[in-house]
């Protein structure tokens, strides 16, 4: 994949004067630092600038000093420290931060070149409008009464609905924050994020299983596992600062490390055992494990007795798998399973990682929902060295997703009840009343009218049938009319094709980003397109949580370049234009009246998320560890001495009540071997104390220290007072529970903090003390059952294992039963899987922008497997057709490798600029077309969503490859 195609770099029209010296010979690895700033040291920086080294006097030195600024990368969620190099405000150079827990002085290809993400001459430097076809300047004031006006017209003609806000995975958190807020006083719920479409089914699945929906423990953590379980992912190249740890543990503790996957990847190759399966059967893969594990005796049976609930019913759903039923459903040999159950049951604890590969699928719930249950069944939860450590594709995305930048939830996943609801107007201060009337209503079955505020809106991966569904078919008063894409990639969501159509639908497409993305080409609008430029992350300051739920503190490394503005000011001016910036801002300090003060989101956010403990996280103390990483312990995050001993790096979330409290953050969830005052935790008592009349606490077991020495639920006032300790409570505390529901107030809606402080001071966990359930009965399907996928090639299984029927959620209908039920196999029979790279990250519209990275990979390609290969006539390095049973196809270069297996393809997500075989770089406003262009994958992947949220199917579909 990562073969060399020239000698100089990428190819494209107009050369940089950086490129331009090098392109006559290859770049080698000092050339390559010496050009893109990333040599060690100030004199390396110099050497970058095209300087040299001269004598220096006290004024040259005083007037050229390199000041360091640490900042965090913004690609993965590993969370590396970027130590920049700034000169006259201008970034010279950059070192990773060895000081950094995460990264210990390492980076990848993408982090090793950020700088050039940030003042990279391929950026949209100045807001523009598409007009007549052409692409004019215009001022910032311009662009924002333009659309300001527009969508306003549209909201009064068609409701509050009708305008997309569609937000980030790159902005941090107070950013994200302030955007979900935002579109809470525009009056919708229209409004998601990346996560929807690569790890909702996580949240989802996790979450519901044991209460937050979150990595359980960190990359730091895997140093003490005795075996590694990967399934679904390729951190080698998703991640590859992550190996780091993952080998550490192989290498110190001799664990073993099982990869499975349908395609032999660079993870793959560090394995000591390799599974390949048939991509879409991860629940029959891994209750074929667990079937070897209950035949033999190898769970925990304590640990299933005090901690887990529904078992019984698993058992009864894995013993239909034997070893001959798995290997007809997955293509993999029952021995093998054997051998794997075997080496976990024997090396405990051991850690399950997952990605992407695991959660886009129509059955994403059930697939984390059965890693899940893997774990429990070998009692490797809430240990060091164990948990689901579940690795986040981009910097925020975490965060965003915890701020509740999401179609059915608030911050905190507060949810969209009245009471939810009623929780942020306090927060806010804010006239419930008043933002009930920002949203529209809806004349339900009843004939009454609902409002749709406490109605999901539309998910990012329907945000297309928004505009083109027939409205008499959705759960809202008007379709889509305006698109708001505010960082993020279209070309990373699936059906391509009728994207193309849903953008020249819209009366207005905005987008908000420091690229101008795919979303500037793929359509053929001659009007009523806008581009906004927004500054990176490197050109503001705030927080960001990585994937193991730290935060972590970037200052800013340099000022807004060019004409691009920070999100939280873009936010502001159009506030100032709706006319309830003084409301939106009532509790946030201005620096001036369109910045708001990034501290000051983060303590308005401190006051109100206490679901997930984001509460403890002050600006202080997260600027104060990343000034103190050194202190920090390496493998347990702990610090040892300094200003912030006893804190965990990152102050890990939860970190119970206020800051004031000190809480040190929790590194590993449900680690019972700590006092919660500790970092220690339990189960959350998430699903009530009972069901069927069994008992859903825990049975005997709690955290140390715990006066409640049993399992207990999630605590109120009312809890309070019956245990005697109300008396705890401050006086000031009670009156803000008072303020509330009195007895009835909860640890989560108490926003004096005085419930979770007297809670820990008695050394018992906020949310209770439960256990984890195997069984969701909210969900389509309870316990988790293999379902074929919509487009399969196995038709003999399709009776066996039927997909869901057809149904309506989150506004929309969603077909499974009617697409599955025609068989194209015989047309489309070649699996399509995609995946990432380790050159490029999301859509690639910045990594291929960037021309360190676009040097190193700049084809499109498909990888084929030979005996495909041959019987098609399409032959290695040669151009072939990619076409999907729903009409999109791609023109690619062929990869013929024995990395798929036979029947299976795979190609990578992050390229755009090409649509099925047309060159599309005519359309980029000059200057703003990255280096390597090429088809999108999505262009030939096809209709498919999770049935509870709604997750993209992108592992498997099927397709027909052809000599081009």
């Amino acid at each position: 994949m990562l073969r060399k195609k020239t000698n100089g770099v990428a190819r494209r029209p107009q050369r940089t004067s950086i490129l331009s010296n090098v392109a006559e010979t290859s770049v080698d690895r000092r050339a390559f630092l010496r050009g893109s700033g990333l040599a060690i040291g100030g004199l390396a920086a110099i050497s970058a600038t095209g300087g040299s080294v001269t004598q220096a006097n006290a004024a040259t030195a005083a007037a050229g000093a390199v000041e360091t600024v640490k900042s965090v990368c913004t690609h993965c969620s590993v969370g590396c420290t970027v130590v920049a190099e700034v000169q006259n405000g201008v970034w010279v150079g950059q070192e990773p931060g060895w000081d950094s827990p995460f990264n210990l002085g390492a980076h990848c290809a993408k982090g090793a070149s950020v700088r050039e993400h940030a003042h990279g001459e391929r950026r949209l430097k100045y807001p523009m409008k598409k007009e007549n076809g052409e692409w004019k300047r215009i001022s910032w004031d311009q662009a924002i009464n333009e659309i300001g006006d527009g969508m306003m017209q549209i909201r009064e003609e068609s409701g509050p609905d009708s305008v997309y806000w569609l937000g980030s995975a790159k902005h941090n958190n107070e950013q994200a924050y302030l955007f979900r807020k935002f579109a809470a006083y525009w009056g919708t719920n229209n409004v998601d994020h990346q996560a929807r479409i690569c790890h909702s089914t996580t949240v989802a699945g996790v979450a519901n299983t044991w209460g937050y929906g979150a990595m359980t423990n960190s990359y730091n953590d895997i140093h003490n596992s005795k075996a590694i379980f990967i399934i679904g992912g390729n951190p080698a190249e998703a991640h590859p600062v992550s190996l780091l740890h993952v080998l550490k543990a192989k290498e110190q503790n001799n664990a073993p490390l099982i990869v499975c996957d349908p395609r032999f990847t660079r993870t793959a190759a560090h394995a000591d055992e390799y599974v390949r399966f048939r991509p879409g059967t991860d629940v029959a893969l891994v209750w074929g494990i667990l079937w070897h594990i209950f035949e033999n005796g190898w769970e925990d049976k304590e640990f299933i007795r005090t901690r887990v609930w529904g078992m019984d019913q698993i058992r009864e759903e894995v013993a239909k798998w034997t070893p001959e039923e798995v290997e007809r459903v997955t293509g993999t040999p029952g021995s093998q399973l054997r051998r794997v159950a075997r080496t976990m049951a024997n090396n405990r604890p051991g850690t399950v990682i997952w990605c992407m590969g695991g959660t886009q699928h129509t059955t994403g719930n059930n697939n984390t929902r059965a890693y899940c249950v893997l774990q429990l069944a070998l009692g490797n939860m809430g240990a060091s060295g164990g948990g689901t450590n579940i690795f986040r594709g981009h910097d925020n995305v975490q965060g965003a997703t915890d701020l509740g930048v999401l179609s059915h939830t608030l911050p905190g996943y507060y949810g969209l009840s009245k009471g939810a609801w009623a929780h942020w107007a306090r927060v806010w201060e804010e006239d419930p009343e008043w933002l009930a009337g920002q949203f529209d209503t809806l004349k339900g079955a009843d004939g009454k009218d609902k409002s749709l505020q406490n109605l999901t809106g539309i998910p990012v991966s329907r945000w297309i049938d928004g505009i083109l569904e027939d409205k008499e078919n959705m759960d809202q008063p008007n379709n889509v009319r305006a698109m708001v894409l505010w960082g993020h990639a279209p070309n990373s969501q699936t059906r391509m094709t009728e994207m193309k159509t849903a953008m020249e639908k819209l009366d207005m497409l905005v987008v908000v980003d420091p690229y101008p993305t795919v979303s500037a080409v793929l359509h053929d609008r001659e009007d009523g397109v806008y581009l906004l430029p927004a500054c990176t992350q490197f050109e503001t300051r705030g927080s960001v949580t990585a994937s193991n739920r730290s935060f972590q503190w970037r200052d800013k490394v340099v000022d807004p370049l060019f004409e691009s503005l920070p999100d939280h000011v873009i936010m502001a001016k159009f506030a100032n234009k709706f006319g309830w910036a003084d409301r939106l801002f009532r509790n946030i300090e201005m620096e001036d009246a369109e910045t708001p003060n990034i501290e000051s989101i983060t303590r308005e956010f401190n006051k109100g998320l206490w679901t997930i403990g984001y509460t403890g996280q002050s600006p202080e103390r997260l600027k104060k560890h990343m000034a103190n990483q050194h202190t920090f312990d390496r493998t347990t995050l702990r610090a040892v001495g300094g200003p912030a001993d006893g804190d965990y790096y990152g102050l890990p979330w939860p970190c119970w009540g206020t800051p004031e409290m000190n809480h040190p953050g929790t590194p590993n969830l449900y680690d019972m071997s700590k006092p919660v005052s500790e970092g220690g935790l339990t189960f959350r008592a998430r699903f009530g104390v009972e069901r069927d009349g069994d008992n859903l606490l825990a049975e005997g077991v709690y955290s140390v220290g715990s006066e409640i020495q049993d399992g207990y639920p999630e605590f109120t006032m009312q809890m309070l007072m019956d245990l005697g300790w109300d008396s705890d409570l401050t006086d000031e505390e009670r009156a803000a529970i008072d303020a509330v529901a009195g007895p009835k107030t909860n640890w989560k809606t108490d926003l004096s903090g005085g419930i979770q402080r007297v809670a820990i001071k008695h050394e018992c966990a906020p949310f209770g003390n439960a256990k984890a359930r195997a069984v969701v009965w909210t969900f389509p399907d309870p316990v988790p059952v293999h379902r074929e996928p919509l487009y399969t090639n196995r038709r003999d299984l399709v009776a066996d294992y039927p997909t869901y029927e057809d149904r309506k959620f989150y506004r929309l209908p969603t077909m499974y039963a009617s697409i599955q039920k025609k068989d194209v196999s015989q047309d489309f029979p070649i699996i399509l899987t995609s995946g990432r790279l380790v050159e490029y990250e999301g859509g690639g519209d910045e990594t291929r922008s960037n021309p360190w990275l676009a040097e190193l990979q700049q084809d499109m390609f498909v990888e084929i497997n030979p005996r495909d290969a041959n019987n098609l006539g399409v032959r290695d390095g040669e151009q072939c057709w990619v076409e999907g049973p729903e009409g999109g196809k791609v023109k690619v270069m062929a990869m013929v490798t024995e990395r798929v297996g036979e029947g299976v393809a795979f190609m990578p997500f992050h390229f755009g600029g090409h649509f099925q075989g047309e060159d599309q770089r005519h359309k980029y406003p000059d200057g703003a077309d990255p280096y390597v262009l090429g088809e999108s994958t999505n262009t030939a992947q096809t209709y498919g969503y999770d049935s509870v949220t709604q997750m993209q199917e992108t592992k498997c579909t099927l397709c027909k490859i052809m000599p081009a």
